[in-house]
């Protein structure tokens, strides 16, 4: 069973960092691409922003216009833990971030943007609030 545990949400000030991790189990990790995704508080992940993805070997990666040159996805795939570096952080980041992964594992050279619905499987979240 595909599982997948985000961990590393918090509150910050406006300018600050945060390290998000997603820890995946039940699959090879080189064989998944992966992505963040976020959403607002109180809405489930489906239709939500997609943030950055990277392809199952690590290699290739794109981000949304939005967080380029803040945010950072990178894998491990010895451990299996995907992770988001987000840098000089602004209150439009605060959301409910979501790990995913998707059985494309060229996702990223293979696709146009980051979309939610390619990716079957979902973590539950980690909240993320950036005060001004």
């Amino acid at each position: 069973v595909v599982r997948l545990v985000e961990s590393g949400g918090g509150s910050v000030e406006a300018g600050g960092s945060l390290r998000l991790s997603c820890e995946g189990s039940g699959f090879k990790s080189t064989t998944f691409a992966m992505g963040w995704f976020r959403q607002e508080l109180g809405k489930e992940h489906w239709g939500s922003e997609g943030v950055a993805a990277i392809d199952g070997d690590g290699t290739t990666s794109t981000y949304a216009d939005s967080v380029k040159g803040r945010f950072t996805i990178t894998k491990d795939n010895v451990k299996n833990i995907l992770y988001l570096q987000m840098n000089n952080l602004k209150p439009d980041d605060s959301a409910m971030y979501y790990c995913a992964a998707t059985v494309y594992e060229d996702y990223v050279s293979r696709f146009r943007g980051i979309q939610s619905n390619l990716f079957g499987y979902w973590g539950q979240g980690t909240w993320v609030s950036v005060s001004a």
